[in-house]
């Protein structure tokens, strides 16, 4: 492990530390953070273009109109939205993009205020992982993607 200055009494005071230690603390975490947050976008856009009939057999059943045209953007927004994020390429935009369009899925296809019994509880429990994922979005949108990307490495070369 590489010796950072600001991890010199990090580790045995942490809960006394008079600092927060950064990614330079911990350099590969925010690497695994990109990759736990950007499964579920590449998996799910990736089952929207195989099971193509039964995610729009799924959104009409939610009444979303102009299926033929919603469907390709949302399996493109997530696929390309999710490498984006995996690889750390323009990874605040991709993350903006993607919580903006968490918005309007979140609100139409987990409304648990409507539903009732089993269905009321799991659709809050979906409700409130994506607002978790919003917030892990809303975090490399502030902070950015962190060590290793090609953001960060385009920003150490002078780009």
């Amino acid at each position: 492990m590489a010796f950072f200055p600001t991890t010199t009494s990090v580790f045995h005071r942490f809960g006394r530390a008079t600092f927060i230690p950064t990614t330079y603390a911990i350099p590969w975490a925010p690497l695994a953070g990109r990759i736990l947050l950007c499964t579920i976008f590449i998996l799910s856009g990736l089952t929207k273009l195989t099971d193509w009939h039964g995610t729009a057999n799924y959104m009409a059943a939610h009444g979303l109109p102009l299926i033929p045209v919603l469907l390709p953007i949302a399996a493109l927004v997530e696929i390309l939205g999710g490498l984006a994020i995996l690889l750390g390429v323009r990874t605040r935009t991709a993350a903006l993009l993607l919580f903006l369009y968490l918005i309007p899925t979140t609100l139409v296809f987990h409304n648990f205020w409507i539903a009732s019994g089993a269905e009321h509880i799991n659709q809050l429990q979906h409700f409130l992982k994506n607002l978790a994922i919003m917030g892990g979005l809303a975090l490399l949108v502030g902070l950015g993607p962190g060590f290793p990307s090609v953001d960060n490495s385009q920003t150490r070369r002078g780009f």
